[in-house]
């Protein structure tokens, strides 16, 4: 039995905010950061309830994990989702400032 396709979450680092985000169903789904000296601070990540359950929240932290990592930043989890998923995702433990 397959799973039904999921439209593929289409994420954009808004720098300006600070933040990589997505619009899903017309909700704003998003997870903040800030730099300080080569570190990014991950600060808060949010669904809307009214679309969680679809990995939204996954798709956007490892958006920003692989933007850190790319840019050769190391990484401090204030977050506890952002916690949570390195914890469960040990190739990102290297990013751990």
């Amino acid at each position: 039995m397959s799973k039904p396709d999921r439209t593929p979450i289409d994420i954009v680092h808004n720098e300006a905010a600070s933040r990589f985000e997505a619009r899903i169903e017309g909700w704003l789904c998003r997870c903040d950061y800030y730099l300080t000296d080569g570190v990014m601070h991950i600060v808060h990540t949010e669904v809307a309830p009214a679309v969680e359950g679809q990995g939204i929240a996954a798709a956007l932290v490892r958006a920003t994990l692989d933007h850190a990592q790319q840019h050769g930043l190391k990484v401090r989890p204030r977050c506890s989702y952002v916690r949570v998923y390195m914890q469960r995702h040990p190739d990102t433990q290297a990013l751990l400032a």
